[in-house]
């Protein structure tokens, strides 16, 4: 099969590799027909997260149809059209019985936080991800859904990791009626948390970014008043002036650790084996909260030394809201907002793009050319 290959930082390429096998009895072997380049895949990219192998495939944003089934599934099919959430989980363990999914504590032995994740490096358990033709699925009967006959591709491809996050990230900040709520980055997950705050009783939706193309997104997608972080000295200063000097209800970082990152924090990731990036995002969704407001994170974190201002949140009372988005948890409101017409997920896809251009892909997304917001991944497999 062809594959996207990770060769080193700034370095991908599609080869090919030996078509994944059934390696357990609940496995399923899925044909990939569309998968996305999410923004924390540029971590991956940038060399900055730790043990983040040559030869592995990145990807864990994807859709197909079944191809085969290990002997012990039984809810699927060879020919089921299904999405496939980002967790790998067991669906049976402490957390997982508590709807924990991405906290499940039987399917990564190197950490223990994060459960698995496709294709996200060997700190969240080193399975090759869906960036490629078939991909090997475990615990089929518990992870993937059928897709439903109403839904486009596009759509369930955008459940599997970017929308169900920015709903959660949304969720995480307990927004109550007529709260005004600060999104911090204008990316995939920062524009469905900001359009999901409405849906949880928002009165009021500020996005902040320094790319005027999102920013536009965020305005006619997402219905919020927008800032540009770099036209401002201090952006807390203006959140602060835009808020009668209170701040925020709720702050939620749609940003992590900055993918882009600087030579120091390049240098840090590839010879200290520690992620790159700073937590500038957080540090400005703590300042520009009001005192006894709630801070949602969602953006992507590794293990990380960082200069995180935790003493200002205490001072300040605030409620701090974090975990990696148990995406299928997700699924039964989602549905309801996409068939009942009140969100259309690929309306911030910018780019399709055929699987052996990936590495053209990865380098559009990451130099934020063409306004890229979003861009998809078609394999010959469609």
């Amino acid at each position: 099969m062809k594959a996207m290959v990770y060769r080193g930082p700034y370095k991908v390429r599609v080869q090919e590799k030996d078509i994944p096998p059934i390696e357990h009895p609940n496995d399923a072997i899925v044909r990939v027909t569309r998968a996305a380049i999410c923004g924390s895949d540029l971590h991956l990219y940038h060399g900055m997260m730790p043990d983040t192998r040559p030869g592995m495939t990145f990807g864990h944003e994807f859709i197909g149809v079944v191809e085969s089934v290990g002997s012990s599934v039984q809810n699927l099919t060879p020919g089921d059209r299904v999405m496939v959430p980002f967790n790998i989980y067991c669906g049976s363990c402490y957390f997982c019985a508590r709807g924990l999914y991405s906290n499940c504590h039987n399917v990564n032995p190197n950490a223990t936080a994060v459960g698995g994740i496709y294709g996200y490096s060997h700190t969240c358990g080193g399975y090759d991800g869906g960036q490629a033709e078939f991909v090997r699925v475990p615990f089929a009967d518990v992870g993937p859904a059928i897709i439903p006959d109403w839904m486009d591709d596009e759509d369930a491809l955008l459940l599997t990791d970017a929308l169900a996050t920015g709903y959660f990230g949304a969720q995480l900040g307990s927004i109550r009626e007529g709260d005004t709520v600060a999104v911090f980055g204008a990316g995939p997950v920062g524009l469905y948390a900001a359009l999901s705050s409405w849906f949880m009783g928002a009165g009021r939706v500020i996005v902040i970014d320094h790319l005027e193309y999102r920013l536009e997104k965020a305005r006619t997608f997402a219905h919020a008043e927008t800032l540009n972080f770099a036209e401002y000295d201090d952006i807390v200063v203006q959140m602060k002036k835009s808020t009668d000097y209170l701040g925020a209800d709720v702050a939620i970082d749609a940003v992590g650790a900055e993918a882009d990152g600087n030579f120091l924090q390049h240098v840090a990731a590839s010879k200290f084996k520690l992620q790159g990036g700073s937590p500038i995002a957080l540090n400005w969704a703590i300042d520009s909260v009001r005192k006894g407001g709630t801070v949602s994170v969602m953006g992507a974190y590794g293990p990380m030394f960082s200069a995180v201002k935790f003493g200002d949140a205490m001072n300040k009372g605030l409620t701090l809201q974090m975990n990696q988005c148990p995406v299928k948890r997700q699924w039964p409101r989602l549905f309801e907002h996409i068939r009942n017409g009140h969100i259309k997920p690929n309306d911030i896809v910018t780019h399709r793009i055929p699987l052996e251009h990936i590495a053209e892909g990865y380098h559009i997304f990451s130099s934020k050319l063409d306004e890229c917001i979003k861009p998809i991944i078609v394999t010959d497999a469609a």
